[in-house]
């Protein structure tokens, strides 16, 4: 590969290359040099602000969507793959029989870098026919960019809760490639669903946890449910177990 000067890189790559969940792999494995590190670290900086501003009440759920979605549309995935050594990370995970492997990358010390980010992040790894089993989430934002495999990617709305139900409507059903990319918050696309259509596919995921004070989490539910006007489902909640026997 042709190397680059540090102002060319600036100027060429520093848009596609920056994603702050992808560079906590790129710490990890001490991919950057030293004289790309601080620039990188300028920018995690920079996003983690970004997450708290959400949690502060600064940026509405709906914008961070937008602006998380805009950043990721910038991912320029295989010139980032050339930069990593993701072969590495793939060659160490043994996707499990049922769901996704989570996977998890230590950031390093770097000057200028927060020691604790607002957003916690982790890579799922799946074989074929596995799948990130249905699900919502409670008071929490998330990011999701396929770094490898494809995948169908199955979004809801959350529309209301009962207590042993939830009435969700389709809005996303689709293929996901490399590069591929979706968010949820609680107001929009908040049920998700991804299915591995190959072996050895990964996900990279961020998530903001407990956007307001109260409790966060996932919420498992069956999409399977009753069909009722306006394309809307009522769907039975369960447990994660239930979940990977299901859909796992």
């Amino acid at each position: 590969m042709e190397s680059l000067s540090r102002r060319e890189f600036q100027q060429k790559s520093l848009a596609s290359l920056l994603t702050w969940s992808l560079l906590e792999t790129l710490f990890s494995r001490d991919a950057f040099s030293q004289e790309i590190k601080p620039i990188a670290s300028q920018w995690l900086a920079r996003l983690n602000e970004m997450s708290a501003d959400l949690k502060g009440k600064k940026l509405e759920a709906l914008d961070w969507q937008k602006q998380v979605e805009k950043l990721l549309s910038t991912v320029d995935l295989p010139e980032m793959l050339r930069f990593i050594d993701f072969e590495t990370l793939a060659a160490s995970a043994k996707p499990k029989d049922r769901g996704e492997l989570s996977l998890r990358a230590k950031l390093p010390r770097v000057e200028g870098l927060p020691t604790e980010l607002v957003f916690g992040h982790q890579v799922f790894a799946l074989n074929k026919d596995r799948s990130v089993v249905p699900h919502g989430h409670d008071n929490m934002a998330t990011a999701f960019l396929i770094l490898r495999g494809d995948f169908r990617g199955r979004h809801y709305d959350r529309l209301e809760d009962e207590k042993e139900h939830m009435i969700i409507k389709p809005t996303i059903d689709r293929d996901f490639g490399p590069g591929s990319y979706s968010t949820v918050t609680d107001i929009k696309d908040n049920v998700h669903w991804f299915t591995a259509k190959t072996d050895a596919a990964f996900i990279f995921n961020i998530h903001v946890m407990s956007v307001k004070p109260g409790r966060t989490g996932r919420v498992y539910v069956d999409p399977n449910g009753e069909k009722i006007s306006g394309e809307r489902l009522r769907c039975r909640k369960i447990d994660h177990k239930q979940a990977e026997t299901l859909y796992g």
